[in-house]
């Protein structure tokens, strides 16, 4: 089991090992999304780039970054990944909206 920590909701959630956080995290009312992202958001295709989170800890948890992701972030910290694009496979702290 996966637990994900979210440090601005200060709020926790389960999750199957190999769930994934935008879908875990909106499941449990968690707003991943700016106004921007509100109104534009893909849907969780990894193609808007809207869904960013901060990993604070348990890096190693989760799934490697996708080419996607790779690309958006090029001038980000590795902390940097897109919700949509993230499988949790053990206990993870995000902080959303970096």
């Amino acid at each position: 089991m996966a637990t994900i920590k979210f440090v601005n909701e200060d709020k926790e959630v389960i999750a199957a090992d190999g769930a994934n956080l935008r879908e875990k995290a909106l499941q449990n009312g968690i707003d991943l999304y700016t106004f921007r992202g509100k109104l534009m958001n893909c849907g969780g295709y990894g193609q808007c780039g809207t869904c960013i989170v901060d990993v604070v800890e348990g890096m190693e948890n989760l799934s490697p970054r996708t080419e996607v992701e790779k690309r958006k972030f090029k001038k980000k910290p590795d902390s940097y990944r897109l919700a949509c694009q993230t499988l949790v496979n053990g206990f993870i702290c995000v902080k959303t909206k970096p």
